[in-house]
Protein backbone atom coordinates (compact mmCIF):
# COMPACT_ATOMS: atom_id res chain seq x y z
CA UNK A 1 0.00 0.00 0.00
CA UNK A 2 1.46 3.61 -0.47
CA UNK A 3 2.07 5.79 2.28
CA UNK A 4 -0.13 8.82 0.27
CA UNK A 5 -2.89 8.24 -2.56
CA UNK A 6 -4.59 11.37 -3.52
CA UNK A 7 -7.41 10.38 -6.19
CA UNK A 8 -9.37 13.06 -8.26
CA UNK A 9 -8.98 15.95 -5.82
CA UNK A 10 -10.71 18.81 -6.44
CA UNK A 11 -10.93 22.67 -4.57
CA UNK A 12 -12.71 25.84 -5.36
CA UNK A 13 -12.66 29.14 -3.34
CA UNK A 14 -15.32 31.29 -5.25
CA UNK A 15 -14.51 31.81 -8.51
CA UNK A 16 -11.36 30.77 -8.25
CA UNK A 17 -10.45 26.46 -9.00
CA UNK A 18 -7.08 26.09 -6.20
CA UNK A 19 -6.90 22.42 -7.13
CA UNK A 20 -8.40 20.14 -10.74
CA UNK A 21 -8.68 16.53 -10.56
CA UNK A 22 -4.89 16.18 -8.94
CA UNK A 23 -4.13 12.63 -8.71
CA UNK A 24 -1.22 11.27 -7.32
CA UNK A 25 0.49 8.34 -4.90
CA UNK A 26 3.80 8.31 -2.67
CA UNK A 27 5.66 5.19 -2.40
CA UNK A 28 6.76 4.55 1.19
CA UNK A 29 10.57 5.41 2.07
CA UNK A 30 10.58 8.04 -0.60
CA UNK A 31 11.10 11.88 -0.93
CA UNK A 32 8.06 12.49 -2.77
CA UNK A 33 8.60 16.11 -4.70
CA UNK A 34 5.94 19.32 -5.10
CA UNK A 35 7.00 22.03 -7.70
CA UNK A 36 5.06 24.16 -9.41
CA UNK A 37 4.20 28.52 -9.78
CA UNK A 38 2.96 31.35 -7.43
CA UNK A 39 -0.68 29.60 -6.99
CA UNK A 40 -0.58 26.54 -8.36
CA UNK A 41 -2.18 24.26 -5.37
CA UNK A 42 0.65 23.31 -4.18
CA UNK A 43 -0.26 24.20 -0.54
CA UNK A 44 -3.92 23.25 -0.70
CA UNK A 45 -3.14 20.08 -1.65
CA UNK A 46 -0.64 19.30 1.31
CA UNK A 47 -3.26 21.04 3.59
CA UNK A 48 -5.47 18.59 2.64
CA UNK A 49 -3.12 15.45 2.98
CA UNK A 50 -2.96 16.94 6.59
CA UNK A 51 -6.42 16.97 6.88
CA UNK A 52 -6.29 21.22 7.28
CA UNK A 53 -8.84 21.82 4.62
CA UNK A 54 -11.73 19.42 3.42
CA UNK A 55 -11.69 19.41 -0.27
CA UNK A 56 -15.44 19.84 -2.89
CA UNK A 57 -14.59 16.35 -4.28
CA UNK A 58 -12.23 13.46 -4.68
CA UNK A 59 -10.67 11.61 -2.21
CA UNK A 60 -7.13 11.23 -0.03
CA UNK A 61 -6.08 8.10 2.10
CA UNK A 62 -2.79 8.59 4.14
CA UNK A 63 -1.24 5.37 5.76
CA UNK A 64 -4.70 3.66 4.41
CA UNK A 65 -6.40 6.46 6.83
CA UNK A 66 -8.98 9.36 5.93
CA UNK A 67 -7.01 12.65 6.86
CA UNK A 68 -10.27 13.67 7.67
CA UNK A 69 -12.58 10.89 9.64
CA UNK A 70 -9.38 9.60 11.11
CA UNK A 71 -7.80 12.55 12.16
CA UNK A 72 -7.27 11.58 15.61
CA UNK A 73 -5.34 8.36 14.82
CA UNK A 74 -3.19 9.95 11.81
CA UNK A 75 -1.89 12.63 13.92
CA UNK A 76 -0.19 10.08 15.60
CA UNK A 77 1.48 9.15 12.66
CA UNK A 78 2.00 11.84 10.44
CA UNK A 79 4.60 15.17 11.34
CA UNK A 80 4.21 18.81 9.69
CA UNK A 81 6.14 21.38 9.08
CA UNK A 82 3.85 24.46 7.51
CA UNK A 83 5.15 26.83 5.13
CA UNK A 84 4.40 29.75 8.36
CA UNK A 85 4.54 29.00 11.60
CA UNK A 86 5.78 30.31 14.74
CA UNK A 87 5.56 29.69 18.41
CA UNK A 88 5.66 32.28 21.01
CA UNK A 89 8.72 34.50 21.84
CA UNK A 90 9.78 33.66 25.28
CA UNK A 91 9.28 29.84 24.71
CA UNK A 92 12.74 28.12 24.93
CA UNK A 93 13.69 25.58 22.54
CA UNK A 94 13.14 22.68 25.06
CA UNK A 95 9.96 23.76 26.15
CA UNK A 96 8.76 23.63 22.56
CA UNK A 97 9.88 20.07 22.02
CA UNK A 98 8.75 18.85 25.63
CA UNK A 99 5.62 20.23 24.56
CA UNK A 100 4.49 18.69 21.73
CA UNK A 101 6.11 15.26 22.45
CA UNK A 102 3.10 15.12 25.19
CA UNK A 103 0.96 15.24 22.43
CA UNK A 104 1.93 11.58 21.48
CA UNK A 105 1.51 7.97 22.67
CA UNK A 106 4.96 7.00 21.27
CA UNK A 107 7.09 10.36 20.61
CA UNK A 108 10.73 10.32 20.17
CA UNK A 109 13.32 11.71 22.45
CA UNK A 110 13.34 15.22 22.23
CA UNK A 111 16.84 15.63 23.37
CA UNK A 112 18.25 13.14 20.81
CA UNK A 113 16.33 15.18 18.43
CA UNK A 114 18.21 17.97 19.77
CA UNK A 115 21.80 16.38 19.69
CA UNK A 116 20.75 14.93 15.67
CA UNK A 117 19.80 18.64 14.73
CA UNK A 118 22.28 20.42 16.07
CA UNK A 119 20.19 22.42 18.58
CA UNK A 120 21.83 21.14 21.68
CA UNK A 121 23.57 24.42 22.53
CA UNK A 122 20.62 26.34 22.10
CA UNK A 123 18.03 24.12 24.20
CA UNK A 124 17.77 26.62 26.74
CA UNK A 125 17.21 30.06 24.36
CA UNK A 126 14.05 31.60 23.62
CA UNK A 127 12.51 31.16 20.14
CA UNK A 128 12.65 34.79 19.79
CA UNK A 129 16.71 34.69 19.77
CA UNK A 130 16.82 31.98 17.25
CA UNK A 131 18.44 32.50 13.78
CA UNK A 132 16.48 31.74 11.08
CA UNK A 133 18.29 28.52 10.38
CA UNK A 134 18.00 27.51 13.96
CA UNK A 135 13.86 27.85 13.79
CA UNK A 136 13.87 25.54 10.61
CA UNK A 137 15.79 22.92 12.69
CA UNK A 138 12.94 23.61 15.63
CA UNK A 139 10.48 23.09 12.92
CA UNK A 140 11.73 19.73 11.78
CA UNK A 141 12.16 18.27 15.25
CA UNK A 142 8.94 19.42 16.28
CA UNK A 143 7.76 17.54 12.71
CA UNK A 144 9.45 14.58 14.17
CA UNK A 145 8.53 14.61 17.77
CA UNK A 146 5.78 12.14 17.30
CA UNK A 147 8.17 9.52 15.66
CA UNK A 148 6.06 9.95 12.06
CA UNK A 149 5.91 7.29 9.24
CA UNK A 150 5.12 10.26 7.36
CA UNK A 151 6.85 13.92 7.13
CA UNK A 152 5.17 16.60 5.12
CA UNK A 153 7.19 19.64 4.89
CA UNK A 154 6.76 22.66 2.98
CA UNK A 155 8.95 25.37 1.75
CA UNK A 156 11.06 24.37 4.36
CA UNK A 157 14.32 26.34 3.50
CA UNK A 158 12.95 29.33 2.18
CA UNK A 159 14.83 32.13 3.54
CA UNK A 160 17.59 30.33 4.54
CA UNK A 161 21.42 31.11 3.72
CA UNK A 162 22.85 28.67 1.29
CA UNK A 163 25.14 26.97 3.57
CA UNK A 164 21.84 26.23 6.17
CA UNK A 165 20.26 25.53 3.16
CA UNK A 166 22.44 22.44 2.40
CA UNK A 167 22.68 21.45 6.05
CA UNK A 168 19.12 21.25 5.88
CA UNK A 169 19.04 18.44 2.75
CA UNK A 170 21.37 16.48 4.49
CA UNK A 171 18.85 16.22 7.95
CA UNK A 172 16.14 15.53 5.17
CA UNK A 173 18.22 12.90 4.03
CA UNK A 174 18.83 11.67 7.31
CA UNK A 175 14.87 11.71 7.93
CA UNK A 176 14.71 9.19 4.91
CA UNK A 177 17.21 6.76 5.41
CA UNK A 178 15.72 6.69 9.28
CA UNK A 179 12.32 5.10 7.52
CA UNK A 180 10.47 8.25 7.07
CA UNK A 181 8.05 8.73 4.06
CA UNK A 182 8.72 12.50 3.32
CA UNK A 183 6.57 14.73 1.37
CA UNK A 184 8.75 17.72 0.07
CA UNK A 185 7.32 21.29 -1.16
CA UNK A 186 9.79 23.18 -2.52
CA UNK A 187 10.34 26.00 -5.41
CA UNK A 188 13.83 25.54 -5.28
CA UNK A 189 14.51 23.44 -8.43
CA UNK A 190 17.89 22.89 -6.75
CA UNK A 191 16.45 21.62 -4.08
CA UNK A 192 13.98 19.03 -5.43
CA UNK A 193 16.49 17.63 -8.07
CA UNK A 194 19.19 16.97 -5.29
CA UNK A 195 16.96 15.78 -2.66
CA UNK A 196 13.23 14.14 -4.40
CA UNK A 197 13.35 10.37 -5.84
CA UNK A 198 10.26 11.65 -7.89
CA UNK A 199 8.55 14.81 -8.71
CA UNK A 200 4.71 16.39 -9.74
CA UNK A 201 5.00 19.60 -11.36
CA UNK A 202 1.79 21.61 -10.42
CA UNK A 203 0.67 23.99 -12.99
CA UNK A 204 -2.98 25.91 -12.62
CA UNK A 205 -3.80 23.41 -10.67
CA UNK A 206 -3.61 20.26 -12.22
CA UNK A 207 -0.82 17.63 -12.06
CA UNK A 208 1.24 18.21 -15.43
CA UNK A 209 4.02 15.66 -14.58
CA UNK A 210 5.44 13.20 -12.66
CA UNK A 211 8.41 11.18 -12.91
CA UNK A 212 12.10 11.50 -11.65
CA UNK A 213 13.89 14.70 -11.63
CA UNK A 214 15.74 12.76 -14.41
CA UNK A 215 13.34 11.75 -16.40
CA UNK A 216 11.41 15.38 -16.29
CA UNK A 217 14.72 16.81 -17.63
CA UNK A 218 14.78 14.23 -20.52
CA UNK A 219 10.84 13.98 -21.50
CA UNK A 220 11.15 18.44 -21.12
CA UNK A 221 14.43 18.93 -22.81
CA UNK A 222 15.64 17.12 -25.95
CA UNK A 223 17.64 19.99 -26.90
CA UNK A 224 21.19 21.05 -25.84
CA UNK A 225 22.81 24.24 -24.99
CA UNK A 226 26.31 25.18 -25.82
CA UNK A 227 28.15 28.53 -24.88
CA UNK A 228 31.65 29.73 -25.92
CA UNK A 229 33.17 32.81 -26.51
CA UNK A 230 34.12 34.12 -30.26
CA UNK A 231 38.02 34.58 -31.10
CA UNK A 232 36.16 37.14 -33.60
CA UNK A 233 32.93 39.03 -34.71
CA UNK A 234 30.40 36.81 -36.19
CA UNK A 235 27.49 36.66 -37.72
CA UNK A 236 24.70 34.89 -35.99
CA UNK A 237 23.84 33.27 -39.14
CA UNK A 238 26.63 31.59 -39.70
CA UNK A 239 25.25 29.30 -37.39
CA UNK A 240 21.28 29.67 -37.59
CA UNK A 241 21.56 28.35 -41.18
CA UNK A 242 22.65 24.96 -39.85
CA UNK A 243 20.03 22.90 -39.58
CA UNK A 244 20.69 21.42 -35.95
CA UNK A 245 20.83 24.80 -34.80
CA UNK A 246 17.67 26.39 -33.16
CA UNK A 247 18.29 29.47 -31.52
CA UNK A 248 21.40 31.88 -31.04
CA UNK A 249 21.58 34.54 -28.52
CA UNK A 250 24.39 36.68 -26.89
CA UNK A 251 25.01 37.42 -23.43
CA UNK A 252 27.78 40.14 -23.36
CA UNK A 253 31.27 38.54 -24.68
CA UNK A 254 29.58 35.22 -25.12
CA UNK A 255 27.45 33.28 -27.86
CA UNK A 256 24.57 30.85 -26.35
CA UNK A 257 23.45 28.06 -29.30
CA UNK A 258 20.60 26.09 -28.58
CA UNK A 259 19.71 22.95 -30.82
CA UNK A 260 19.22 19.28 -30.98
CA UNK A 261 21.02 16.22 -33.28
CA UNK A 262 25.20 16.41 -33.40
CA UNK A 263 24.73 20.01 -32.36
CA UNK A 264 28.49 20.41 -30.98
CA UNK A 265 30.19 19.13 -34.28
CA UNK A 266 27.98 21.43 -36.34
CA UNK A 267 29.07 24.45 -34.52
CA UNK A 268 32.13 23.73 -34.19
CA UNK A 269 33.06 22.80 -37.87
CA UNK A 270 31.17 26.00 -39.32
CA UNK A 271 33.13 27.92 -36.87
CA UNK A 272 36.48 26.71 -38.26
CA UNK A 273 35.56 27.11 -41.46
CA UNK A 274 35.35 30.83 -40.93
CA UNK A 275 38.37 30.36 -38.62
CA UNK A 276 37.30 31.33 -35.27
CA UNK A 277 38.03 29.51 -32.31
CA UNK A 278 35.73 28.99 -29.59
CA UNK A 279 36.91 29.99 -26.55
CA UNK A 280 35.76 28.67 -22.70
CA UNK A 281 33.10 26.56 -24.69
CA UNK A 282 31.17 24.46 -22.93
CA UNK A 283 28.31 22.21 -23.14
CA UNK A 284 25.13 22.61 -20.80
CA UNK A 285 23.45 19.78 -19.25
CA UNK A 286 19.68 20.72 -19.13
CA UNK A 287 18.39 20.55 -15.62
CA UNK A 288 15.56 20.68 -13.36
CA UNK A 289 14.70 24.64 -14.06
CA UNK A 290 14.52 23.53 -17.88
CA UNK A 291 12.13 21.32 -17.23
CA UNK A 292 10.43 23.44 -15.18
CA UNK A 293 9.88 26.46 -17.49
CA UNK A 294 9.46 24.01 -20.21
CA UNK A 295 6.45 22.08 -18.61
CA UNK A 296 4.84 25.23 -16.80
CA UNK A 297 5.63 28.20 -18.71
CA UNK A 298 6.85 29.69 -15.69
CA UNK A 299 10.10 31.32 -14.52
CA UNK A 300 11.97 28.64 -11.72
CA UNK A 301 11.85 32.31 -9.69
CA UNK A 302 13.06 31.40 -6.07
CA UNK A 303 11.77 34.55 -4.90
CA UNK A 304 8.23 34.30 -6.79
CA UNK A 305 7.17 30.53 -6.68
CA UNK A 306 5.34 28.91 -4.06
Amino acid sequence: MPAIEVHNLHKRYGKHVAVQDVSFTVERGEIFGIIGPNGAGKTTTVERIEGLRTPDSGAVMVLGLDPRSDRADLRQRVGAQLQESALPEKMKVWEALDLYASFYRAPASWRRLLEDLGLTEQQNMSYGKLSGGQKQRLSIALALVGSPEVAILDELTTGLDPHARRETWDLIEQIRNGGVTVVLVTHFMEEAERLCDRVAVVDAGRVVAIDTPAGLVSRAMAEQRIRFRPSAPIDDRLLTDLPEVRDVRRTGPQVVVTGSGNLLAAVVSALARNQIVAADLRVEQATLDDAFVALTGAAADNDNIR
